[in-house]
C-alpha cells in the first residue's frame, strides 16, 4: 500500500477540508429512474446525463463541496458539448469519486437482512477508475433494526464489516481513498437507545475488521448514519439528543486518526440533516478529534431535482437551489447554520 501513502493522506484531508463536504450523486440507474418516475421525467440515459450535468456545472459548487461520488455510468459520461464529467469536476477544483459496490443483496440464511456484494473483480475496477481520474471510492453496507425479527444479527454485522474492510484495503492499495459507509437504516420503530446499541456494535466490528485488513485510518473517511430514532418510533429525539448520542457513539468506536467523518442523511428531512450536523459542530466540537461534515444526496439534490423536472429552461434556478443546500450544509459543518438561513425559494 506504500505507493500511494502521501497522495491518499492529501486526498482524504482535502475531502473533509473546513467548510466542505461530499456530494453523493452515485444513485444507480434504477434508483435514479425511480426518482424520475415520481416527477414524470423520462427514465432514459439522456435525461440522467442532463441531470448529472446540471449538478456538476453548478457555479461555485466547489466552495462547499470537495467532490462528488459518481456512479459507473456517470464517470463515463460527458457534457453535451463533449467535455468528460471527470474533467469538469477537476477543472472546478473538486475531486472525482466513484461508487464501487454492486448493491446490497439478500443475505443467505438471514431473512430480512442484506449483505453488500462487489468484491469480485474489484482490484481491476479500482485500477480502471484511478486511470479515469477517480481519487476516492464508496462502499455502502446496510444494517436493519427490527426487534421483533431479532435484527441485526451478528452474522450480518460481521459479514458487512468484513466486506467493508476488504474493500477499503483494496482501495488504498490502488490509490483510492475509501469511504467506509455502514448505514443503520432509519426505517422502523426503534428508539434512540436501540439505535445507539446497534450503531455501537456495528462500528466496533467495522473497525475490528479494518484493523485486521491493515487499513490505514488516516487514509480513509467514515460515512456513518446518525444515532436517531426510527421514523415510526413514537418518541422522537431533540436535535441536541441526536447530536450528543451520535458523537458519544463515534468517540467510543472511531480512532482519532481517522481522516474524517462525513455523515449520510439517511432519509432525514433536509432541515433535520443540517440541524443535526450543526449541533455536533456547534456544541460538541471539542469532543471530536476528526472533522465532522456531510456526504448527502437527497438532502442537497432534492430541491433542484423537483424544480428541474426534466425542463432545460429550469436548469439555472435548479442549480441555485442545489447551491443553497450545499451552502447551508457547509455552514452546518462549521457550526454556523441557523434555521433562519432557510430562505424561501423563488417561485419560477
Amino acid at each position: 500500500m506504500g505507493e500511494y501513502i502521501q497522495e491518499l493522506r492529501a486526498t482524504a484531508a482535502a475531502m473533509v477540508a473546513p467548510g466542505k463536504g461530499i456530494l453523493a450523486m452515485d444513485e444507480s440507474d434504477g434508483t435514479c429512474n425511480k426518482r424520475f418516475d415520481v416527477l414524470g421525467i423520462p427514465t432514459t440515459e439522456e435525461y440522467r446525463q442532463a441531470y448529472r450535468q446540471l449538478i456538476l456545472t453548478v457555479p461555485n459548487l466547489s466552495a462547499y463541496v470537495s467532490g462528488p461520488i459518481l456512479y459507473d455510468e456517470t464517470i463515463r459520461q460527458s457534457t453535451t458539448d463533449g467535455k468528460p464529467f471527470v474533467q469538469v469536476i477537476q477543472e472546478a477544483g473538486m475531486i472525482p469519486g466513484i461508487k464501487v459496490d454492486m448493491g446490497a443483496k439478500d443475505m443467505a440464511g438471514h431473512p430480512g437482512e442484506k449483505v453488500t456484494e462487489g468484491l469480485d473483480g474489484l482490484r481491476d475496477r479500482i485500477a480502471e477508475y484511478y486511470a479515469m481520474g477517480a481519487r476516492f471510492a464508496k462502499w455502502r453496507a446496510v444494517i436493519t433494526i427490527d426487534a421483533v425479527a431479532g435484527t441485526p444479527s451478528l452474522g450480518c454485522i460481521e459479514a458487512n464489516a468484513h466486506a467493508l474492510a476488504r474493500y477499503a484495503a483494496l482501495c488504498q492499495e490502488g490509490g483510492l481513498v475509501p469511504i467506509v459507509e455502514p448505514e443503520v437504516l432509519i426505517d422502523g420503530e426503534h428508539t434512540l437507545e436501540q439505535c445507539f446499541e446497534v450503531t455501537d456494535e456495528t462500528l466496533e466490528e467495522v473497525f475490528t475488521q479494518l484493523r485486521h485488513q491493515g487499513v490505514e485510518f488516516d487514509q480513509m473517511i467514515l460515512k456513518p448514519s446518525m444515532v436517531i430514532p426510527g421514523k415510526s418510533c413514537p418518541q422522537q429525539a431533540s436535535v441536541d439528543e441526536v447530536a450528543e448520542a451520535t458523537i458519544t457513539c463515534l468517540q467510543k468506536n472511531v480512532p482519532a486518526t481517522v481522516a474524517g467523518i462525513a455523515f449520510l442523511s439517511g432519509g432525514q428531512s433536509m432541515q433535520d440533516a443540517s440541524a443535526h450536523l450543526n449541533a455536533m459542530n456547534a456544541k460538541f466540537r471539542d469532543r471530536c478529534p476528526w472533522p465532522v461534515t456531510f456526504s448527502y444526496a437527497r438532502a442537497i439534490q432534492q430541491p433542484a431535482l423537483e424544480h428541474w423536472s426534466g425542463d432545460p429552461s429550469r436548469v439555472p434556478e435548479a442549480q441555485k437551489r442545489l447551491l443553497q443546500r450545499a451552502e447551508l450544509n457547509s455552514a452546518a459543518s462549521v457550526g454556523s447554520y441557523d434555521s433562519k438561513m432557510e430562505r424561501p425559494l423563488a417561485v419560477v
